[in-house]
This record gives C-alpha cells, sequence and structure tokens, in this order.
C-alpha cells in the first residue's frame, strides 16, 4: 500500500497509537487505516472551488490561524 518509494514518518508513539486503533476498528492493517484517514480528510478539500476555500476549511479545523 505505501510501495513505489513513497515514505511517511510518524512518530514512534503516534504510529503504536495509529496500530492499536486499527486493530480494534478491524482493519486488515494500519496502512489500511491510515489509507482510509486520509482519503476522508483528503476528499474534504478536493470539493473547494478555489484556493480560498481551501484555506477557510483548514482555518475552520484550527490548521492554520
Amino acid at each position: 500500500m505505501f510501495g513505489g518509494g513513497n515514505k511517511i514518518k510518524v512518530d514512534p508513539d503516534l504510529l503504536e497509537r495509529i496500530k492499536k486503533i486499527a486493530e480494534v476498528a478491524g482493519y486488515a492493517s494500519h496502512e489500511e487505516f491510515i489509507m482510509h484517514v486520509l482519503e476522508r480528510e483528503v476528499a474534504q478539500f478536493e470539493d473547494a472551488s478555489s484556493d480560498e476555500d481551501i484555506t477557510e476549511k483548514l482555518r475552520g479545523l484550527g490548521y492554520i490561524s
């Protein structure tokens, strides 16, 4: 799932939390859980009509101030 040379560094403590959540939630792997979360988050921004819309959504979520 993360093949092709793409790598993302994740804090070891966060990765352990992700693994536990993925297992309890019934995902086949923690990679599957990560992909699901990323796809869901990206989908929130795909319907934005402009960069300003994206900025406002990020601001609303607290990612930027």
